[in-house]
């Protein structure tokens, strides 16, 4: 078995790959290939032109090796490395995937090459490739695999321990799923329990009947939260009469968390949902990222509207000027942390919209005793930070710095809630939404309080 290397060793295989590209040394990059693990191998790839990368992919010595280096690629280098690839080619690749990844692989082509590929491979993954591929994008069913083990109730132990002997080739067993006549899922039976049970006991005597389950339907979040909270290796899948499909493994919840969360942050940053973005060209990723900017770019003409409309204020006290970058800052950090954590709180289960009142009064809360800090802090500091001495000026400041906070916390913790009851995804609310939002307010509370105190 292959080793997985450190950093530093990483660092220095892709030196020397990079070195060995250059002088075109292939027989030394597949000597090399042979005896690296194929997760270093697709880290080194990340950093390599596309034309390096199909020179690796294709000296890699055989279809196993193939498919095991493709299993650890990203989706947008699993298609530059395999769009010159024939379909042969990649029929052979193939027989060593799982039906769920060839499923994900076939998706990424155009119609005609999909249908050249469903051809070629066998009859019966053929049947399962395709089954897959009819769920919806980010379902259970689309990520589930059809290779594992399923025995009927009434078999005995000792005849399920000969059939598991049977099938040595089988990595996905990580549970015994028990079945009914009509192929319905009434069981599952951990190895464990099946290896300490006696010979002689049925299945149905030893299974366990209260099983957590996944629909072909259930989104793959859900597939995951469920996973890690009963900290399953597999999870099973059914339709809805509860006929067994397939399972969920953990190396796939792993992804979906990672890609989950990669979603998450992403949009929160305002780059749009792409987890490959880092991998698209400047002209791809621009284009992806330039509506969020759109958004920022609305709201601060909004907020150019708002101080422009209080020109004569700003005119006759023009230190006011000087503390808008402040009440924008301040009020938007803290907006976008309140948004953050109750993002968080949603993806991981920990937030419940049902019951989101106490949530939102305790981001009041922490809002108001920091924008009470800060503001008497800045309000006191006003003089000595702009050299001017005004009566009221402090008041201004700290009293806006603290209805900012406030409100921006409010803003900050409920839309991301509103946008979940509403079945949007409530990553999208953070960054330019929540930020964008509160600049606009804070702006507006301002200079309707400086008008207020220091004109009347």
């Amino acid at each position: 078995m292959k080793k997985a290397i450190f950093s530093t060793e990483i660092n220095l295989l892709r030196s020397t790959m990079q070195r060995l590209l250059r002088r075109s040394a292939h027989t030394n990059i597949t000597k090399i290939l042979r005896k690296t693990h194929q997760a270093d191998v697709a880290q080194i790839m990340r950093n390599l032109n596309q034309y390096d990368q199909n020179t690796i992919f294709s000296l890699c010595p055989t279809a196993l090796h193939k498919a095991r280096l493709l299993e650890e690629l990203d989706e947008a280098l699993i298609e530059k490395v395999l769009e010159n690839e024939s379909s042969k080619t990649i029929s052979k690749i193939f027989r060593y995937l799982d039906t769920n990844d060839q499923a994900t692989i076939i998706s990424m082509f155009s119609e005609d090459k999909q249908n050249e590929i469903l051809k070629i491979i066998e009859v019966d993954d053929k049947e399962e490739v395709e089954e897959i591929m009819s769920y919806p994008d980010d379902s259970a069913g689309s990520i589930m695999t059809k290779e594992t083990f399923t025995l009927d109730q009434n078999t005995s132990v000792k005849d399920s321990i000969k059939k598991l002997q049977s099938f040595p080739e089988n990595d996905k067993i990580f549970y015994l799923y028990v079945l009914d006549k009509k192929e319905k899922l009434v069981g599952v039976v951990s190895l464990r329990t099946l290896v300490t049970s006696k010979n002689s006991k049925k299945l149905k005597d030893i299974m366990i009947k209260d099983i957590q389950a996944a629909t072909t339907d259930t989104d793959q979040e859900e597939v995951a939260k469920k996973v890690a909270q009963y900290n399953y290796l597999a999870l099973p899948v059914v339709n809805r009469q509860n006929r067994f499909l397939g399972i969920v493994t953990i190396d796939d919840v792993v992804d979906i968390i990672r890609e989950e969360a990669s979603e998450d942050f992403l949009q929160m940053a305002g780059v749009g949902k792409d987890r490959e973005i880092l991998l698209k060209s400047p002209f791809e990723n621009a284009q992806s990222r330039a509506p969020w900017i759109l958004a920022s770019l609305i709201g601060g003409i909004c907020a150019a509207a708002i101080i422009s409309y209080f020109n004569n204020l700003l005119e006759q006290i023009i230190v006011l000027a000087a503390f808008i970058p402040v009440i924008i800052g301040i009020g938007g950090n803290v907006g976008t942390q309140s948004s953050t954590i109750v993002v968080r709180g949603l993806a991981t289960g920990r937030v419940d919209v049902t019951n989101t009142f106490p949530l939102i009064f305790k981001e009041v809360i922490v809002g108001s005793l920091l924008g009470a800090t800060y503001g008497l802090l800045v309000g006191l500091a006003s003089e000595y930070i702009t050299g001017t001495s005004m009566n009221n000026l402090g008041l201004v400041i700290g009293l806006s710095i603290f209805c900012s906070m406030t409100i921006a916390t409010a803003v900050g913790a409920s839309v991301p809630i509103i946008l979940k009851k509403l079945n949007f995804d409530p990553a999208i609310s953070t960054g330019p939404f929540v930020t964008t939002a509160i600049d606009i307010i804070g702006v507006a509370l301002y200079f309707l309080i400086a008008s207020t105190i220091l004109i009347n």
